[in-house]
């Protein structure tokens, strides 16, 4: 499902201009990546003061299927990826008929819509979590009472705890439906869960395929919180196996660039797969190589190399809340200086004019010789922001 104008594989060389579709936080990094090999980007995004835009060579800004935004992007640009998942597919299959799209537009739309993506776990003998469509009427009256209690999400748009709720009947389950405006939906069995990790692997245009050491998240009201690697307490059988899955999904999508796929690791040991993002995640400082890198490589057809894992790292996400003080509505500027008094400590601020709460305004990450000595530091850190780690 990668679409290009061509089948035959081209590299593009450094100075070459790169498009991204999308002026997010992440787009930043990707344009910081493809910069420092020394290509040039351009960015398509409606917000004059997006991240990625303030520091991209070219800022296009026009909505994302603005057929004059997406003609200017061809123009420049001599292959297009994207930032988050939630770019129009149509936009990516219309850019792809002058330009390569990585990934295409294809494969994004089955990680768009939940009920696309449930259906290609299963196609592809992939284990997710017993589910069963909602978007009628007769379908909330004959849900399976082996589904409760259980999540309900909305199909599409979904992300960072929006657009899902939990049910315990049919009688909540219709209730939580007519409040998502009777929107297609997805409902999932509530499993016990042990652990979250996440597999990012990377497919180039030959079919090649790297990934990256396994990741353990937690999440805090459906937004990831903190990301540890390598994972821990997560057998190396249990771990090969996502890869695995992972790297079939990947290949089954005809993908091109950074997957992650998102898993459920039960108490009872099996594993369920979640969801599936098109597109790189937060840099780590982990590895010899990052997700953002791997992206150019793979969008430009240049080699990829295995990421080598140089130290353990922990993430912590920083939202919105640690710019205000409880019962305040003004905003403070956390005290950098003293986190980066600590070795290890690297700060990643995405250049957002305006907290607020729930808001992603950056990352810390931190690195060490050993994961004792990254939780040591990690507690530390966490104090100093009134975070908890766990």
């Amino acid at each position: 499902m990668h679409d290009k104008a061509s089948n035959a594989v081209n590299m593009i060389q450094p100075g070459a201009t790169l498009g991204v579709m999308g002026g997010g936080q992440l787009g930043r990094m990707f344009v910081h990546a493809a910069q420092s090999m020394g290509y040039n980007t351009a960015v398509l995004d409606p917000d004059p003061s997006s991240p990625a835009g303030l520091v991209s060579h070219h800022h296009i800004q026009t909505d994302y299927q603005d057929p004059q935004g997406l003609a200017l992007l061809t123009q420049c640009a001599s292959a297009i990826t994207t930032e988050f998942e939630n770019v129009p597919a149509s936009a990516l299959l219309e850019l792809a008929s002058d330009r390569p799209v990585a990934p295409g537009g294809k494969a994004v739309a089955v990680c768009q819509d939940r009920i696309d993506e449930k259906a290609f776990f299963v196609d592809c003998h992939v284990p997710c979590a017993p589910y069963a469509v909602i978007q009628s009427e007769q379908q909330v009256a004959e849900a399976d009472a082996a589904l409760f209690p259980g999540i309900l999400k909305t199909a599409r748009m979904g992300y960072d705890g929006k657009g899902q709720v939990r049910v315990t009947s049919r009688e909540t389950l219709q209730a939580a439906w007519q409040n998502f405006k009777q929107v297609p939906c997805v409902l999932e069995q509530l499993l016990p869960l042990h652990a979250e990790i996440s597999v990012l692997v990377v497919r180039g245009q030959r079919g090649e395929v790297v990934h990256f050491p396994v990741q353990q998240n937690l999440h805090r009201d459906g937004i990831l919180a903190v990301t540890t690697v390598p994972a821990q307490g997560i057998s190396q059988e249990l771990q090969q196996q996502a890869v695995a899955s992972a790297e079939r999904l990947a290949a089954s999508l005809d993908y091109v660039g950074v997957l992650c796929v998102e898993f459920f690791v039960l108490t009872d040991g099996r594993l369920m797969a979640n969801e599936m993002a098109p597109r790189p995640h937060n840099s780590l400082d982990s590895c010899t190589v990052s997700q953002f890198e791997m992206q150019v490589r793979a969008m430009t057809g240049m080699p990829l190399v295995k990421p080598r894992l140089h130290s353990p790292c922990l993430m912590l996400n920083l939202l919105g809340d640690l710019w205000f003080t409880v019962g305040s509505k003004e905003m403070q500027t956390p005290d950098w200086s003293a986190l980066l008094s600590l070795s290890g400590v690297h700060l990643h601020l995405y250049g957002k004019t305006q907290a607020r709460p729930g808001r992603k305004m950056g990352h810390i990450t931190v690195t060490g010789c050993t994961p004792d000595q990254v939780h040591n530091t990690a507690l530390k850190v966490a104090g100093m922001l009134g975070m908890a780690l766990s």
